[in-house]
């Protein structure tokens, strides 16, 4: 498979590994994981004044381009801090430095007790509990035969992949030139089983991989079929057959949630992956996670929590457009349940919220609908979700169905706009797609502002 892996992405991965957290194998048996915040970053060895020893060349060029900062966010945790928390007998699993939060685990339980003595400590939470034996995921997964039979052609260059595009004049801006070249875009979910071996993604500009949760695993090919499939609507790149929002951009490949449990955790892993995905210079967060129920119903959200910042995700979410990034997410799949609101962190502020419709342009039953807590219209905009043209780890043409599909489908769109309209930063560029909306003239909170015409504002001046 081919790959544009250059000699200095690697230097970035050892440069900034603190960004993403440690690689810590997992224990056997039973343990306990806590988020822990932290007063201030007293002892920090990192200044604003040296970004370039914390934060890529890529990275610190899109804050010059915009005109943005760097500030106290920024900093990393203090080393002194997680120093002082492993002596304690703690595993670091990862950091935020934007929300000043270590994500600790122990494998004895009454380690927690410590915390509280500890003058650096400003408060705690239980986040985690393992059961008594942890699953770890098989590194042999087989290959499925279906991959050597896939040389189906359609009518169309795009394929099976044309009405996702087209309803968003996309291909006005693929003819135009537009399809995402020099825009790196990082890929937020569970896995992305056999993207190394299906032929659509042979050409796919995929810069680095990184698993959050099974960090001792180098691979993220081996499990997960839901990201194979969310990044195939952007990424594969197969004439006649299915070609994505934006076969030329580059991609980052993260694994931030764990199929096996639903805990609070994955917002600190969520939050690590975004944090990393910036020291690396990345422009666009695609997500198709979403929360706000737990195992343990006593971490469970409730609708006054939607207001951008009660979640450490959508905390974390609501900065990115202020470090010049575009959060692109999945509005959430509970139109049909008792919550029917959006999940977070869809209610961030400055971030692009996606529902899904049906191929007949009518909102899906099962797309969750806004507004957040404080009133902001949500979602914001609309795409192709029920059911959407996907490609399947087997590497299969498939159908889908998940605002998880309309979520990259604009991510990818809002890579080639950006490449149309260098010039805007982040909250530009969002209000400009809100307001090439369909229904700019009257949001709601169902439709949004409606389907994006991404040809209109690329040439809306």
């Amino acid at each position: 498979m081919q790959r544009v892996l250059f000699l200095f992405l690697s230097i970035l991965f050892a440069t900034f590994s603190y960004a993403g957290g440690e690689k810590v194998p997992y224990p056997g048996g039973k343990c306990w994981m806590f988020r822990v915040y932290l007063k201030d970053k007293a002892g920090c060895k990192y200044n604003v004044d040296n970004p370039e020893a914390f934060l890529s060349p890529k990275a610190l060029e899109r804050r010059r381009r915009q005109g943005l900062a760097v500030d106290f966010t920024d900093l990393p945790v203090s080393d002194v801090y997680l120093s002082d928390l492993r002596r304690s007998g703690f595993d670091v699993v990862c950091t935020s430095k934007w929300n000043n939060t270590v994500l600790l685990r122990a494998t004895d339980s009454t380690l927690v007790d410590k915390l509280g003595a500890m003058p650096f400590v400003s408060s705690w939470r239980h986040v985690f509990t393992s059961s008594d034996s942890l699953k770890v995921h098989n590194n042999d997964f087989e290959i499925s035969p279906f991959l050597k039979n896939n040389s189906t052609k359609y009518q169309g260059y795009y394929g099976k992949g044309e009405r996702q595009i087209a309803l968003h004049h996309g291909d006005s801006l693929h003819a135009a030139g537009y399809r995402g070249a020099g825009i790196t875009i990082a890929v937020l979910d569970g896995g992305f089983s056999n993207v190394d071996r299906i032929p659509a993604f042979a050409n796919t500009r995929i810069l680095g991989t990184r698993n959050f949760i099974w960090p001792g695993e180098e691979s993220v090919y081996r499990f997960g079929a839901h990201g194979t499939e969310v990044l195939s609507t952007i990424a594969a790149n197969d004439s006649n057959r299915f070609v994505g929002t934006a076969p030329e951009a580059s991609f980052y490949l993260f694994c931030t949630e764990d199929g096996d449990t639903e805990t609070p955790t994955e917002e600190d892993y969520w939050s690590a992956a975004a944090e990393y995905a910036d020291s690396l210079g990345v422009d666009i967060l695609s997500s198709s996670l979403g929360y706000h129920t737990f195992h343990n119903k006593a971490d469970n959200y409730r609708y006054c929590d939607l207001d951008g910042h009660k979640s450490l995700c959508s905390n974390s979410a609501s900065m990115l457009a202020d470090k010049g990034m575009i959060l692109v997410c999945s509005a959430g799949n509970e139109g049909r349940g008792s919550w029917k609101k959006i999940t977070v962190p869809a209610d961030a502020e400055n971030v692009i919220t996606v529902g899904a419709l049906n191929k007949d342009t009518i909102n899906t039953a099962f797309s969750s609908i806004g507004p957040t807590s404080d009133g902001r219209v949500k979602p914001d905009v609309m795409a192709i979700g029920g059911p959407a043209t996907v490609i399947s780890e087997s590497g299969t043409l498939d159908e889908s169905s998940g605002t998880s599909f309309a979520c990259p489908l604009t991510a990818g769109l809002v890579a080639c706009l950006w490449q149309a309209r260098p010039e805007l930063n982040a909250k530009d560029l969002i209000k400009l797609i809100q307001q090439s909306g369909d229904r700019a003239d009257c949001p709601d909170n169902i439709f949004g502002y409606g389907v994006p015409d991404m040809w209109k504002a690329a040439k809306t001046r």
